[in-house]
């Protein structure tokens, strides 16, 4: 067994069992060994077979895990299923319940040096630290259980990697969660570790950074590769995260009613799961789904239930982005009061770390509703900062966009030169999206 313990401590252990039980040496020896053996063995100065622990442990009446590793019988059986009680509680949303609960099985799983439990639980605070919108925690959490799973297979580490990733794209860096998805990719396929799962998990966990730099083609091969996944993945949950991340891509292209229908087979799937927080994320995309095609009213039913649920759980990052979304519409309907209030709101849970390309989002529709009332000043304002917070991110398609906005206003205020500035940004960023940011795609899967 290559857990167990050295023989200096095994031997003690077993002196101490033998005299908790009042036995001699010569009884714990007979019929297959001699007392010189066992006295030998519990001083530590022989490397005792399994054969003859087996025996020992038979005279003594414990387990043979547990006298070779000091770790109580089925230990690892009962911590996992003590795992699946607290995804079970995160996935109903209350994640500080989880979060304690996580706490509890990894100092449990440190202390019988059980790094695989280790991992699950490290990787469960991980979860409930993004739902929390604490990402510098979060990625520390994701880096230990990258730590303990070292020795590992590349499949096991991805769910680390991905998470990892997650805390990264979330605060606005949104290349260097590209480069770690990518990489991770690229040395799977090209390694020839064909792992359904895995992969699911990083193409579509890829569609987002992607669509927020402007890489429009990437994200819908991404979404493409992983519907091809999709039949092979053993994981519902998986399945049901990938249609919600493909319905990005799908309105992309302008395939609404697709994007429509891929969001209803996620949400189907979180609520037969119980992942009430990823339901409320298909809540939030599908009132996006609406919006974009003009059906405000739905779209803001959908974006209220959305940040209802997330609000509800805490998800602190998650319902600040959906409140930008229905601050948008809320603009639309002629609302605009309503929703800047919502969004001053928003902008004390997100910043240039947390939340860098919502935060900008945030300011954009703050100097659209400025200029609305003709506050200029506010406006260009709302729009630099926003500006800053996209550069940042190196999100291309939304930076574009806003350098056009900054630029008219700048051209209507007679600031002209500077107008021209902002224009130049923009065309650079708009040229080619993506190209700039991104290097060669990663190898694809032998599908």
């Amino acid at each position: 067994m290559g857990d167990r313990d050295d023989p200096v401590v095994i031997g003690r252990r077993v002196q101490r069992l033998r005299v908790d039980r009042g036995l001699t040496q010569r009884q714990l020896a007979e019929p297959a060994y001699t007392p010189a053996y066992v006295s030998t063995l519990e001083a530590g100065r022989v490397r005792p077979s399994d054969e003859a622990l087996r025996h020992i442990a038979g005279r003594l009446g414990v387990d043979f895990e547990e006298l070779v590793t000091g770790r109580p019988p089925h230990l690892a059986t009962d911590l996992r299923l003590r795992l699946t009680g607290a995804q079970r509680t995160l996935a109903t949303g209350a994640t500080e319940a989880a979060a304690e609960s996580y706490a509890e099985l990894l100092a449990e799983a440190e202390t019988h040096r059980l790094p695989e439990v280790a991992a699950a639980a490290l990787l469960g605070l991980g979860e409930c630290a993004v739902e929390q919108g604490e990402l510098v925690t979060a990625r520390e959490h994701f880096e230990r259980a990258e730590h303990c799973l070292a020795d590992a297979p590349l499949p096991a580490r991805v769910p680390a990697l991905r998470g990892r990733a997650l805390a990264h794209y979330l605060a606005g860096e949104l290349r260097y969660a590209v480069y770690l998805l990518e990489t991770t990719l690229d040395e799977l396929n090209r390694s020839g570790l064909h792992h359904p799962d895995a992969l699911l998990l990083l193409y579509a966990s890829a569609i987002g950074p992607y669509m927020d730099m402007g890489a429009h083609a990437r994200a819908a091969q991404a979404a493409e590769l992983a519907l091809a996944l999709a039949p092979q993945a053993g994981d519902p949950a998986l399945v049901a995260r990938m249609h919600r991340s493909v319905a990005r891509t799908l309105l992309a292209e302008g395939r609404l009613a697709e994007a429509d229908a891929s969001l209803a087979k996620a949400a189907e799937l979180y609520r037969t799961l119980q992942l009430r927080t990823e339901l409320a994320n298909c809540h939030w995309m599908r009132g996006y789904v609406y919006a974009q095609n003009g059906r405000l009213a739905e779209a803001e039913t959908e974006l209220r239930q959305a940040l209802d649920m997330l609000s509800a759980k805490r998800a602190v990052l998650y319902s600040s982005q959906a409140a930008v979304e229905l601050a948008d519409v809320l603009h639309r309907r002629g609302r605009s009061e309503e929703a800047a209030k919502l969004l001053r709101g928003v902008l004390d849970d997100l910043s240039s770390e947390r939340g860098a390309v919502h935060a900008a989002a945030a300011h954009r529709l703050l100097g659209i509703i400025a200029e609305d009332a003709r506050d200029t000043e506010a406006a260009e304002e709302h729009y630099v900062r926003a500006l800053s917070l996209l550069e940042r991110a190196g999100a291309a398609g939304d930076l574009a966009d806003l350098c056009r906005l900054l630029g008219d206003l700048l051209r209507r205020t007679g600031r002209v030169e500077a107008a021209l500035d902002a224009y130049r940004t923009g065309l650079g960023h708009r040229t080619a999206p993506g190209t700039t940011t991104l290097g060669p795609a990663p190898a694809q899967p032998p599908l």
